[in-house]
């Protein structure tokens, strides 16, 4: 796997691509030191962001601006993501800009509601944190709940606050940017 960092108004976010796609996204909050050994980890390495990376870095550094980016269709590397961890995220890929969901949301499409644990720790292993949009994930009472992020819930909140999802509304108006 080869990773670069980059500079936006967020802060310093990491990357990583094979092949396949994009395999891993560190988000800010980290200094240098420790963001560069938490990309580089089992072995991956700097390396020279290909076209397609450079397109999905630009895309990064626009949703940090505050532009509304769709990342769907971005191809991505999920190799040694367990099953249902899969199907979460594909799931979850289909909540664009704005909008929101629950745990238990997502684990009644995967089939039980009673899977919404096993949801909460898929979003905590997230290894592309914004391309799969786990941010977008709350819980049944419209707080945030957990967020494996530097930052925690602070920085999920960060996130939905510069989409425009005011956190703690009644559910029904959590996709209007007002």
């Amino acid at each position: 796997m080869e990773t670069t960092i980059f500079d936006t108004a967020l802060g310093e976010f990491g990357i990583g691509w094979t092949e396949a796609g994009v395999a891993r996204v560190q988000l800010p909050g980290l200094d240098r030191a420790a963001l560069l050994q938490r990309i580089n980890r089992d072995k991956a390495q700097a390396g020279e962001p290909t076209r397609a990376i450079e397109a999905v870095i630009n895309r990064i550094e626009d949703y940090a601006e505050g532009e509304a980016v769709d990342f769907s269709g971005i191809p991505l590397d999920l190799h040694g993501v367990t099953e249902f961890n899969r199907r979460a995220y594909d799931l979850l890929v289909r909540i664009g800009w704005g909008a929101t969901t629950t745990y238990g949301a997502l684990a009644r499409e995967l089939g039980d509601v009673t899977l919404s644990r096993a949801v909460g720790a898929a979003m905590g292993a997230n290894p592309i944190p914004l391309i799969i949009p786990c941010h977008r994930v709350l819980a049944s009472d419209g707080k945030p709940g957990g967020f494996s992020a530097p930052g925690g819930a602070e920085s999920k909140l960060r996130m939905l606050e510069l989409e425009g999802v005011s956190v703690g509304t009644p559910a029904g108006q959590m996709t209007f940017g007002f």
